[in-house]
């Protein structure tokens, strides 16, 4: 692996709770408040939008891994920060929180939850809005909100319901039971389970590949699936048949036609 570049372009260099690394064309994101157990307080919610539309508008980065410093994940949401908050004061919390799960959701880059640890309340929910959940053996997930007195806020009871089914993700939220990785991945709430020293490896191989394909290919399949998940299948197959035809008006279309053709390596380059 290349040494990464710590100072990505449009990444912000004032960022207290996380780390943003460049590797070629795979941004990493790391959530470091490991004394706090990466807990999401709003300062670190504001950082990660921030760096997420950052990396959004960066053409150079094809791919994007999400992970947490020491050994949790996001342990959750910032309790401290949560226990005296008014009820307005714990809806525009909430507010923010969902503004970063969406702009991670509609992120046109493929974005990798490489999950070390605990993934718990607002942290599951993070995890959640990516596209791709890789776990260690030593992650730990859940929705424990109801044990404080509230529901989940940052889109828990929603993503973790597509996720698994409405049965499972109501006994999750409702008992507020923490589950293993080998039940997350049996409940089709993670991919793969690795052990915890091969997870980052795992994860930026995968980002590789997808960084190696068609950018604009990548993003349009990522926003066919986001879009189709919640409308009829006919509109989710006209949406997709849309964006189909959109993509042989791309010049990395006729690239990888052509270099399949002639039994080369594509050169895409997003146009």
């Amino acid at each position: 692996m290349s040494a990464p570049d710590a100072d990505p372009k449009g990444a912000d260099p004032k960022a207290k709770n996380l780390r943003v690394e460049i590797d070629e064309a795979v941004a990493i994101v790391t959530v470091d408040r490991p004394k706090a157990l990466n807990a999401l307080n709003s300062a670190t919610l504001d950082e990660l939008l921030d760096a997420f539309n950052a990396l959004a508008a960066d053409p150079a980065v094809r791919a994007i891994v999400l992970t947490g410093a020491g050994k949790s994940f996001v342990a959750g949401a910032d309790i401290a920060e949560m226990v005296d908050m008014s009820a307005a004061e714990a809806q525009a919390f909430s507010a923010r929180g969902q503004r970063l799960m969406l702009a991670i959701q509609s992120c046109p880059r493929p974005v990798i939850a490489a999950i070390n640890g605990s993934a718990l309340g607002g942290g599951c929910g993070l995890a959640m809005a990516c596209d791709i959940l890789y776990a260690s053996d030593k992650a730990r997930f859940g929705q424990p909100e109801v044990n404080l007195g509230v529901i989940p806020g940052f889109g828990g009871t929603q993503r973790l319901t597509r996720l698994v089914g409405r049965a499972m993700a109501s006994e999750l939220i409702l008992t507020g039971r923490l589950i293993n990785a080998e039940e997350a991945l049996r409940i089709g709430l993670v991919c793969h389970v690795f052990p915890a020293d091969a997870l980052m490896d795992a994860a930026l191989k995968a980002a590789r590949e997808i960084a190696a394909k068609g950018p604009q290919a990548i993003a349009a399949a990522k926003a066919a699936i986001q879009a189709g998940a919640d409308v009829p299948i006919e509109r989710a197959c006209e949406r997709e048949t849309l964006a189909f035809a959109n993509s042989f008006a791309t010049d990395d279309q006729t690239e990888g036609m052509r270099a399949f053709l002639d039994k080369r390596p594509p050169n895409f380059t997003g146009r």
